[in-house]
């Protein structure tokens, strides 16, 4: 068996090394040193654990304890300064660690000689004893396991450390408040000058770090379509006016019920003379009693009140005013005061659920066509938003083109700068929009094209 003159040599240099240590006996002080080392070490590791045990509590935990339990008082007594307990562990903390590395140096200066002029300990020796081990022995011991220990149990943890933390809090209150009172006094001047600001694809990629394999995309879609739901203003998500299905007030009963049924929609709006002028809400649902009455009936009688919102609106607010006022459309307005398009309670949801369809829903699916994952067929009203999702991309990508349009046909206005003709192509990055139908004032049908993946 061939030998290993590397390994032997290690081997040696260690033996040497070692063999220049020389244990004195151990004295009285060297045990008592020993002892508090111990018992600071076993301090610093109940303290650093306290820090994650108090601060890992959630609302919903602190609701489920006792009240009348004085361990539960001091605790929640603890958390309404959360500034001053973390400046109490801190300081606390330090100290202790302080502690333990001064009695360290007085024991190995006592029981091994390190520092003496006489010491045959090679330098390097005594600096990965004295501190190397000494920095294994404070992390692994006084911040490692007290806080893996801490993150599991942090409910009996925070309890049981409750005492010794409001004694401490009384005794370093007043460095504890100068800590305090200097942290806020930098948070000030920073935030002055630096205002955090997370973008929303650092947000998305947040949120596929946090999920696992067990989240299903659909998942994963909801919790994006949440972040960007704040984003989202009532006219991105409208149906245009050109698309609104309404009831003229003067109409007889019998085309009233005509075109309640034909169009499958549960309220249609009222107006008078014009789109501009929407006198009400008329529900499907109220018409069920007078099916029976002649052409003369009053139907006007059951128009219920109508609800205007700017649509600049944020959906976010929408949604909000709907759930206290318990309804389920709004007219959107421009700046004049103009009807410019139908929101609906389902069409908010649908941004962060996704699609929700249902038996009377045929005639409102988004109309396109898919020839390949890369060639589509729109038509020209498709709104932006509706585009991206189709197609799996951004749904700010086109904001550098788009203007203030929300739709597709909108946004080529901006790009051609002019009525586009047919077969008319325009370029944008990685796409190429191709309009197949056109008429005098109104971009019918576009073919996209996606050239790569970019966009995704």
């Amino acid at each position: 068996m061939e030998s290993n003159p590397e390994g032997e040599h290690h081997q040696e240099l260690l033996t040497s090394l070692f063999s220049t240590l020389q244990f004195n006996p151990l004295t009285e002080e060297i045990i008592i040193a020993m002892l508090c080392m111990l018992l600071l070490l076993l301090g610093s590791a109940m303290v650093s654990g306290s820090e994650v045990a108090f601060f890992s509590l959630g609302k919903s935990k602190l609701t489920e304890l006792n009240d009348n339990d004085r361990k539960v008082q001091r605790l929640l007594n603890l958390l309404e300064r959360p500034r001053l307990l973390l400046a109490t562990i801190l300081i606390a903390n330090n100290l202790f660690n302080i502690g333990i590395i001064i009695l360290s140096a007085f024991v190995l200066n006592l029981w091994l000689g390190f520092g003496e002029p006489e010491s045959e300990i090679p330098p390097l020796l005594e600096f990965a004893i004295g501190v190397l081990l000494v920095t294994f022995l404070l992390v692994l011991f006084g911040e490692v396991i007290p806080k893996v220990y801490a993150n599991y149990h942090n409910v009996n943890f925070a309890l049981s450390m409750t005492g010794p933390l409001l004694f401490m809090r009384n005794v370093f209150r007043p460095l504890a408040m100068v800590l305090v009172n200097s942290t806020k006094v930098l948070e000030k001047r920073l935030s002055r000058h630096q205002k955090m600001q997370v973008t929303r694809e650092e947000v998305d990629h947040a949120i596929e770090l946090a999920t696992d394999e067990q989240t299903s995309p659909e998942e994963k879609e909801i919790l994006k379509g949440i972040v960007k739901f704040g984003d989202i203003t009532v006219k991105q998500i409208m149906h245009p006016r050109m698309d609104i299905v309404a009831i003229e007030h003067e109409q007889p009963f019998s085309e009233v019920f005509s075109i309640v049924l034909e169009s499958g929609f549960s309220r249609i709006p009222v107006y008078q003379d014009n789109l501009d002028q929407i006198e009400g809400i008329l529900y499907a649902k109220d018409l069920l009693k007078y099916l029976d009455q002649p052409d003369t009936f009053a139907w006007q009688s059951l128009i219920r009140k109508v609800f205007y919102v700017p649509e600049t609106k944020k959906i976010e607010h929408l949604l909000k005013e709907f759930q206290l006022k318990h309804i389920h459309l709004a007219i959107a307005v421009d700046e004049y005061g103009g009807t410019s398009g139908i929101v609906t309670l389902e069409d908010i949801m649908e941004e962060i659920i996704g699609e929700i369809k249902d038996e009377y829903d045929i005639q409102e699916e988004l109309e396109y066509e898919k020839i390949n994952d890369k060639e589509y067929i729109f038509e020209g009203k498709t709104l932006i938003n509706d585009l991206c999702k189709v197609m799996n991309i951004k749904t700010d990508y086109f904001d550098d083109v788009k203007g203030d349009a929300d739709s597709l046909a909108g946004m080529l206005l901006e790009l051609f700068q002019k009525m586009p003709e047919q077969n008319e192509q325009a370029d944008y990055n990685n796409f190429t929009f191709e309009v197949l139908s056109v008429t005098r004032k109104r971009i019918q049908q576009v073919k996209v094209t996606r050239h790569d993946e970019e966009g995704e």
